[in-house]
């Protein structure tokens, strides 16, 4: 029960950050992206923070042994480039683009009423879920 309350309050603390910092207006996203005309410079400098926290404090979380609330780090270790990672990244981009949200703060958007982020949502559960579905159909019929 301890670590569902950690990763609600780890939720919580994301979804306040994207409401801080503007992210869950849908129009600057798709405004940092049109780099011809009314371009908005905001997700930059998010993005920027974020890196930067990232760089600070990932060497010294990732010199102990664990973390505080797990057994090991589940950090990815593949480092190849396959199609489903090329194919998952452009459907993922032209939604950015096309929507306005990702998963993160379509979630927290959501929260607002928005109905494009409701849209936006039950489209993305909808997607990962035939994703999943057609990815372990055609394991199967790659099994010898």
């Amino acid at each position: 029960m301890k670590n569902y309350f950690f990763i609600s309050l780890s939720g919580l603390l994301f979804g306040f950050g994207l409401s801080l910092s503007a992210m869950l207006d849908r129009h600057r996203i798709i405004n940092f992206l049109d780099i011809t005309g009314n371009w908005d410079p905001t997700l930059l400098f998010v993005m920027f923070s974020a890196v930067l926290v990232t760089v600070v404090f990932f060497r010294f979380i990732l010199r102990r042994h664990a973390p505080i609330l797990d057994n090991r780090f589940r950090v990815p270790t593949r480092k190849d480039i396959d199609a489903s990672l090329l194919v998952g990244s452009a459907i993922f981009g032209a939604g950015w683009g096309l929507a306005g949200y990702c998963p993160g703060p379509g979630f927290a958007a959501m929260t607002l009423g928005s109905i494009n982020a409701i849209l936006f949502t039950l489209a993305y559960i909808t997607g990962s879920l035939l994703s999943s579905y057609y990815s372990r159909k055609l394991q199967g019929e790659n099994k010898p």
